[in-house]
C-alpha cells in the first residue's frame, strides 16, 4: 500500500530502559536476598518488581512508589531509609535515576550465573515460579502440592499408604487410627494445637482433600487415598527410605549447608522435563533398595542418634501404668449453671466441704464421670504443661429429680436418654434419682407411675438406680463413688482402647470381678456421644420404631436383628401371600433376657404404621 509505513525486519528494538534502576537494583537485591532465607516475602518483592518495571516515568522517592500496585507502607520505608543512605554517602544532589558506576545497567544480568538477579524482562524462569515472555506478559507456572516433611499432611499420606503396602489391608482407616499412626511420623500434634494458634496437624486433612489426594467416605469417617494421592505418598516414602538409608555422617560430608537444607524438603515444582527424569529415577532407586540389605530397621536423622523402627507402637504410649494418673470426676456444666442456681450451687459447695477434685466441662451425655487422667510435669520454657491423656472409667450417673423425670416422660427425652446412655460405650450406668415420695405428689403424673419408671429401669434396662433424698446425699453418693473408684483402679494398669475399631466388646476383668482396664479416651466418648450427629439408616430406623407406644428398647432392637433397615422390613412384606400373614411377620421375634415374642397387637400396628397408604385412623 502506498500510504502504509514499509515493513521492518531483523531484530526487534530494545525495550527502553528502566526510568528507576535504582530502585529496580535495591528491590532485586531483597528479593534475592529473601530467597536465600526461604522467606515468602520474595514473592511479594518481585510483584513490587513487576509494577516498577511497567511504570513508565521517574520517581522522585519512595512515597510516590505508593500509588504502585504491591508497594505497601513497608517496602516504601525500606526504600527510603536505603535512599537516605544514598544521599549519606554519594550527596544530597545525587542522581536516582541512574546507577552507580560499575554497576551493570538495567536489562543485563549480573556477572554470575544466576539467573534469577535479572532487571529486565527475558525469558527466564523468575523467582515468582513466573515465565516471562518477549511481549512482557506473565503466565504462571503450574506447581504441584507437597507437604512439608514430618507436617500433619506428610504423615497422614505416609501412614495410608503404609497401611495400604500391608497384607491384607483393607484399604482405609478411621481417625482415631489414623492419628496414632500418624503422629510418630510428624512433629506437631495431632490433637492439641501449638501455644497461640487454634490449629493441628489434623488441620491439614482437610488441604488434603480440597487437592483430590484423599477422601472421606461412611460415618464413623473412613480415609482411603486418591490414585494422586498414592501416587504422590509413593515418592515421599521413596524420599524418606533413601534418607533412612544414608548415614548421617555421609549426608553431612557429601553436602554442603544449603544441600542440607534442600533435603528437607521434597522438590517437585521444577519444570516438567526435571519432573520426567525425577519419575524415571524413582524405580531405579526403589529397586536399588529392595537389593541392599542392611540397616533397614534403623532411621538416621541429622542431629539425632539412631534409633530402631519397629511396627509396633511405643510400649507406654497407649497405656497409663499405676501411679501415673489421677482419678478425676467429671461435671456437666448444666448441673453447675442455669435453672435453679443456689440448688446447683449447692452441689459444688457440697462436693469442695467433701475435699472432691472434679472438673466442670461439657458432657454430651450423662451428668456426671470419672477420668484417669495423666500426670504431667511442667515443662521449662513453656507456658503451659502438655496436654495430658484422658481415658475414661466404665461408670456414668444421669442425675434425676423427681419433677425433671416427670417432666422427661411426658416429652419423650426418659426413653431417648437411657438409649443414649446404653450406646455411650461405658458399662455401668446409673440413674441418680433424687426426691422423696412426698415431692411426686404435686405433679403432672402420679406417683405410682414414676414408680413404675423407676423399677423398670432397673429390672428391663440393666441401670443400676441409686435413690437419694436432697443434693446434700448427691454429693454424699459422687464422693462415696469417687474414693472408691480412685481405690478399685490404684494399681491397675489402664489401656487405651478405640471404640471405632474395636466396638462395645464384654471385658474378660469384668466376669472375674475386677475393674475393666481398656477404656476409651474421652475426647472419642464425646465425640461419638453428640446428639445431632449424622445417623445411619439403621439408627433412624430404631428411633422410628421406638416413638411406637408399647413398643420398647428391648423389642426394637429385636427387629433390628430380622430386619436391619425399612427397605428390609418392606421386601419381607411383600414376600408374604396374604394380608393376615404381614400382620403376624413380627409376631414370633423374641425379645429380652426372657425370650417373650413380639405379640400379634405390635406386629400389626408396626405393619400399619410402614404399608398403610395415606393417613392412620
Amino acid at each position: 500500500m502506498p500510504g502504509s509505513e514499509p515493513v521492518r525486519f531483523g531484530r526487534k528494538r530494545a525495550l527502553p530502559s528502566c526510568p528507576n534502576p535504582l530502585f529496580f537494583q535495591w528491590l532485586t537485591e531483597l528479593r534475592d536476598e529473601a530467597k536465600e532465607k526461604g522467606l515468602k516475602i520474595q514473592y511479594t518483592y518481585q510483584k513490587a518488581i513487576d509494577s516498577l518495571n511497567k511504570y513508565p516515568l521517574p520517581l522522585k522517592n519512595a512515597k510516590e512508589a505508593k500509588i504502585l500496585k504491591n508497594f505497601g507502607d513497608g517496602i516504601c520505608k525500606i526504600l527510603d531509609d536505603k535512599l537516605q543512605r544514598h544521599y549519606r554517602q554519594n550527596g544530597p544532589n545525587a542522581s536516582i535515576h541512574s546507577l552507580p558506576k560499575g554497576a551493570p545497567p538495567p536489562g543485563r544480568t549480573y556477572n554470575n550465573n544466576n539467573s534469577s538477579n535479572t532487571l529486565a524482562p527475558s525469558r527466564k524462569r523468575n523467582d515468582a515460579g513466573k515465565v516471562r515472555g518477549e511481549d512482557g506478559g506473565t503466565k504462571k507456572k503450574k506447581r504441584a502440592y507437597v507437604p512439608l516433611q514430618r507436617s500433619g499432611g506428610f504423615a497422614v499420606l505416609l501412614a495410608l499408604y503404609r497401611q495400604q503396602q500391608m497384607p491384607g489391608s483393607k484399604g482405609y482407616m478411621f481417625k482415631m487410627e489414623l492419628q496414632s499412626e500418624a503422629q510418630p511420623l510428624c512433629d506437631k500434634s495431632f490433637s492439641v494445637p501449638d501455644l497461640g494458634s487454634k490449629y493441628t496437624a489434623w488441620s491439614s486433612v482437610s488441604t488434603l482433600i480440597q487437592k483430590n489426594l484423599l477422601i472421606k467416605t461412611h460415618n464413623p469417617a473412613r480415609y482411603s487415598l486418591t490414585d494422586e494421592g498414592f501416587a504422590l505418598a509413593e515418592r515421599l516414602e521413596s524420599v524418606e527410605k533413601e534418607r533412612r538409608n544414608v548415614p548421617v555422617e555421609e549426608r553431612r560430608g557429601a553436602a554442603g549447608p544449603e544441600d542440607e537444607e534442600d533435603d528437607a524438603v521434597v522438590d517437585l515444582t521444577a519444570s516438567d522435563d526435571e519432573e520426567e527424569e525425577e519419575r524415571e529415577s524413582l524405580p531405579e532407586r526403589a529397586s536399588g533398595e529392595t537389593q541392599s540389605s542392611g540397616d533397614a530397621g534403623r532411621l538416621s536423622l541429622p542431629g539425632k542418634t539412631q534409633v530402631t523402627m519397629t511396627t509396633s507402637r511405643k510400649p507406654n504410649r497407649d497405656c497409663l501404668l499405676p501411679g501415673t494418673y489421677d482419678v478425676v470426676l467429671c461435671v456437666d456444666f448444666i448441673e453447675t449453671t442455669g435453672g435453679s442456681h443456689y440448688r446447683k450451687q449447692e452441689l459444688v459447695r457440697e462436693l469442695q466441704r467433701n475435699g472432691v477434685g472434679f472438673d466442670v466441662r461439657k458432657l454430651n451425655v450423662g451428668d456426671f464421670l470419672w477420668v484417669a487422667r495423666e500426670k504431667v510435669a511442667p515443662v521449662p520454657g513453656r507456658l503451659r504443661a502438655p496436654a495430658a491423656r484422658e481415658l475414661v472409667l466404665d461408670y456414668i450417673i444421669e442425675r434425676k429429680r423427681m419433677d425433671d423425670l416427670c417432666g422427661s416422660i411426658i416429652d419423650g427425652r426418659f426413653r431417648e436418654q437411657k438409649f443414649r446412655l446404653k450406646r455411650c460405650g461405658l458399662r455401668r450406668p446409673i440413674y441418680l434419682v433424687e426426691g422423696s415420695s412426698s415431692s411426686a405428689a404435686h405433679l403432672s403424673l402420679p406417683e405410682a407411675t414414676l414408680q413404675q419408671a423407676i423399677v423398670n429401669t432397673q429390672v428391663l434396662d440393666g441401670f443400676f438406680v441409686k435413690r437419694v433424698q436432697d443434693v446434700r446425699e448427691s454429693a454424699a453418693y459422687l464422693t462415696v463413688m469417687t474414693r472408691y473408684l480412685s481405690k478399685l483402679y490404684q494399681n491397675q494398669t489402664l489401656v487405651c482402647r478405640s471404640r471405632e475399631l474395636e466396638g462395645d466388646v464384654p471385658s474378660d476383668e469384668e466376669e472375674r470381678g475386677n475393674p475393666s482396664c481398656s477404656l476409651i479416651s474421652f475426647a472419642e466418648f464425646n465425640h461419638g456421644a453428640v446428639k445431632n450427629k449424622c445417623q445411619t439408616v439403621r439408627e433412624v430406623f430404631a428411633r422410628q420404631l421406638m416413638q411406637i407406644s408399647g413398643l420398647s428398647g428391648h423389642k426394637a432392637a429385636a427387629i433390628l436383628e430380622q430386619y436391619g433397615t425399612p427397605h428390609s422390613l418392606l421386601a419381607a412384606y411383600e414376600k408374604c401371600g396374604s394380608e393376615s400373614e404381614k400382620e403376624k411377620l413380627l409376631s414370633c421375634i423374641r425379645y429380652g433376657k426372657l425370650k417373650r415374642n413380639l405379640g400379634p397387637a405390635l406386629s400389626r400396628t408396626v405393619y400399619q404404621l410402614y404399608c398403610t397408604p395415606g393417613a392412620l385412623t
